[in-house]
């Protein structure tokens, strides 16, 4: 009679678990606050999971009613279904699943800010001119591996076997990937529509493409007029004019979020806080920051808005 108590406990306490799980995840997406958590094309992965956790947490509460326990006394299978471990370990591990599911109703739903982005760092434009850079220093360093072997074999072997020197691995490289068909024919084509329209509209549903054509194609643009949103971030490094106005890209969720942002120079930038969300104007130009060409915008207006529904951006996949 203890066992099957002892079962008939665990199993509501498991489908109890399951339930909050399916529910928290429910609120969320009556909210809409999930978009603060994944990319809108993981949004299917979520319904599904609500669905299963819902149905697996009425399955286990089932089988905490005494038919349910019936059941599992009949089963043949040779093996005992009871819980083992002392109630201390029980305790920990049950709180180690519903901690989750209390502080996600309890804490209040934050969007990544600038804080955030201080610790992962910024991405100029697209990134694409730092891992094009970051492509060149390992060619340049299998090279220098290559030469050094040629040069004294016997040495370089020796390097590597007190460990100072590493194997190098077998990687594609920045410039053989974006060359891929069909990559830079979609930003050609994309330049050329932007082009005719004669400014620069950067919009939540096109940022990352906008970001990588301007890597791509900035001396086609340079004095163009340009619009974008994004909130407001600085360098500790930075001059009293200059801001970067920076959005979060998401590919599938906030553990992978990179900050892209675009460099504004402006007198009145010091006025801005960071995290202040803005639209800006200007007319798009140039400038070096760590040795990079970037995008920059000579500022015209900048005005304050309220947040976006949709902070996040999201990559289209276009091509």
């Amino acid at each position: 009679m203890e066992k099957k108590s002892d079962l008939g406990f665990h199993a509501y306490i498991r489908g109890i678990i399951l339930i909050g799980f399916a529910l928290l995840m429910l609120a969320f997406i009556i909210t809409g606050n999930i978009v603060y958590y994944i990319a809108p094309t993981m949004m299917p992965f979520i319904y599904f999971a609500t669905a299963v956790f819902l149905i697996l947490g009425v399955i286990q509460i089932i089988r905490s009613t005494s038919k349910g326990q019936e059941e599992e006394e009949l089963c043949d299978c040779g093996t005992d279904h009871n819980v083992t471990g002392s109630p201390v370990t029980k305790l920990v591990i049950y709180s180690i699943f519903v901690a989750p599911i209390i502080l996600g109703f309890v804490l209040p739903d934050k969007l990544l800010d600038s804080s955030v982005a201080a610790n992962r760092g910024i991405q100029y434009g697209s990134g694409i001119l730092a891992d094009q850079a970051n492509a060149e220093q390992q060619k340049e360093e299998s090279t220098s591996r290559a030469e050094a072997y040629l040069n004294d074999p016997d040495a370089y072997l020796d390097q590597l076997e007190s460990g100072s020197e590493l194997s190098d691995e077998d990687h594609i490289t920045a410039d053989e990937y974006y060359t891929q068909e069909g990559f830079n024919q979609y930003y050609e084509e994309l330049a050329e529509e932007v082009l005719q329209e004669g400014q620069i509209i950067v919009t939540e549903e096109n940022y990352l493409d906008m970001m990588t054509m301007l890597d791509l194609q900035l001396d086609q643009f340079i004095g163009k007029p340009i619009e974008i949103v994004g909130f407001v971030y600085r360098e500790p490094e930075f001059e009293d004019n200059q801001l970067v106005v920076a959005r979060f890209g998401m590919t599938c969720c906030v553990a992978d979020a990179s900050v892209y942002g675009t460099m504004v120079e402006a007198n009145e930038a010091s006025q801005f806080e960071n995290d202040t969300w803005v639209r800006v104007t200007g007319i798009l130009d140039q400038t070096e920051f760590n040795d990079f060409r970037i995008p920059l915008i000579q500022l015209r207006e900048i005005e304050v808005i309220d947040q976006p529904e949709s902070p996040y951006v999201f990559p289209r996949f276009s091509f």
